[in-house]
């Protein structure tokens, strides 16, 4: 694997192993090993304990006495707790959107949004994922709070993990996306934080719900077949 240099080599290591976590190459309870990791990045143990540290803190993996790195188990309290606390801030981001931003500072998000708007109509789940946290990104500034960003761009792997299931769960979910960024950036323009504080907050619990939803189910189907498997 090749690193890029603008990046240290523990935050790369971190992101090659997050996209694994959050595409489902590597599901919940599976163990992280240190010495294979390294192995096969031909990196160090150390940059790769470096990253571990990473992965927990955006809450990804779990660190376990005398098991060591596990990808974290997505519970449907995890979900609901994620979407709850994105919810809070992303209302805080955007009420300071509301009252501070120009019609122009919006100029990059209304570019996205006719990016995402092409990449719904093409079907193209891997582009419009990519495109979904790009707007994020660029509306987090508006919050002009430095801890509040930190805070996001954390939560940003564990997010993007239930966003990944959402998109392929249901295959109007992009379009039910598509619709919520662009009524978000309508009430920016319209100066209306009412309106904006209630779209999020529909977002939040209806994207919350479907994917709480699929571990519900999936669990179910494992209890069948594993009574069956016990008789």
């Amino acid at each position: 694997m090749t690193f890029k240099a603008r990046e240290s080599l523990s935050e790369q290591i971190a992101g090659h192993l997050a996209g694994q976590i959050i595409r489902g190459e590597m599901l919940a309870g599976d163990r992280i090993q240190e010495l294979r990791v390294a192995g096969e990045l031909e990196v160090s143990r150390g940059s790769v304990r470096e990253a571990l540290l990473i992965l927990q803190r955006r809450h990804l993996i779990d660190i376990l006495p005398r098991r060591g790195a596990v990808v974290k188990d997505m519970s449907e309290s995890h979900v609901r707790g994620l979407y709850e606390l994105i919810q809070v801030l992303l209302g805080l981001v955007i009420r300071k959107a509301i009252k501070n931003v120009r019609e122009e500072d919006l100029d990059p998000i209304i570019a996205l949004i006719h990016e995402l708007q092409v990449a719904a109509s093409d079907r193209d789940v891997d582009r419009f994922f990519d495109l979904s946290f790009q707007f994020l990104e660029h509306a987090y500034p508006f919050a002009r709070n430095a801890f509040v960003e930190e805070v996001l761009t954390d939560l940003h792997p564990a997010l993007q993990r239930t966003y990944f299931m959402a998109l392929h769960l249901d295959g109007d979910e992009m379009k039910e996306c598509l619709s919520f960024y662009k009524a978000l950036v309508e009430t920016i323009f319209r100066r209306d934080v009412r309106s904006a504080l209630e779209i999020i907050r529909e977002f939040a619990e209806r994207q919350s719900e479907l994917v709480q939803e699929s571990i519900t189910r999936a669990r179910q189907i494992e209890a069948a077949w594993s009574g069956r498997r016990n008789r």
